[in-house]
């Protein structure tokens, strides 16, 4: 009986040594493997706030991309804008006044000779666009490469509006360039002057060019891409 009571005990023993040992183990292995997870958080935490930084810079570089092609597009814009003279524009230039004869004509001479006509205006558009003028009005009206300058009846039109002399034709550009072209012997202000028509030139630090207020339609032409000139 006493053997046996031995033995129990032994065996209770052995019984709390090795519960002992698994609750040791256990301990540990729950342990390492909070070790293991508070390694994985980290890990992922490291990587989202790389990400966040990343994300960060692409949305910095998307904004000044945005603000860039904005900026390119408001250019382009107002490039168009002012190619198609549809803003004011001031600078240095020529003010040029132009008023028919006073001279009486003389017997059997034309007295329309005395009078300015759209071939006059023309002369003094076309020396002072090749003498390099920017932009061009004549009684307040712009000049575009379509704009027309046409006798109608007594009067000329100029974009289809209709004025009559005196005229004044604004030019933007050298000053100098500009009034020398209309000076130069034999040009176009001395061949006027033959009849007595009369040309005030004035060169200006100011002059003021308003936009053009037509219309512009387009009903046959479109946009296309550069191509080789097909032969004929």
């Amino acid at each position: 009986m006493e053997q046996f009571r031995r033995g129990g005990w032994l065996i209770a023993l052995v019984c709390v040594l090795i519960g002992f040992m698994v609750a040791v183990q256990f301990r540990t292995a729950q342990d390492a493997k909070g070790s293991l997870s508070q390694q994985r958080i980290e890990e992922i935490s490291d990587r989202l706030l790389q990400t966040e930084h990343e994300r960060d810079e692409l949305s910095e570089e998307l904004h000044k991309m945005q603000t860039a092609a904005s900026t390119d597009n408001q250019q382009d814009k107002d490039l168009l804008r002012y190619r198609a003279a549809l803003v004011p524009l001031e600078g240095e230039g020529v003010i040029v006044r132009m008023d028919d004869s006073t001279k009486p004509a003389k017997a059997g001479e034309n007295p329309n000779l005395y009078v300015i006509h759209d071939d006059d205006l023309l002369r003094v558009v076309n020396e002072l666009r090749a003498a390099g003028a920017e932009a061009i009005a004549i009684n307040g009206q712009r000049l575009t490469g379509t704009s027309e300058i046409r006798c109608a009846g007594p009067t000329l039109s100029v974009n289809n509006v209709r004025s009559s002399a005196p005229f004044e034709i604004r030019a933007i550009g050298d000053k100098k360039s500009l009034e020398n072209a209309l000076r130069m012997r034999g040009g176009v202000a001395e061949t006027l002057g033959v009849w007595g028509i009369q040309l005030d030139i004035k060169a200006s630090n100011d002059v003021y060019i308003p936009p053009y207020r037509g219309s512009i339609r387009q009903s046959y032409a479109r946009e296309t891409t550069e191509r080789e000139e097909e032969s004929k």
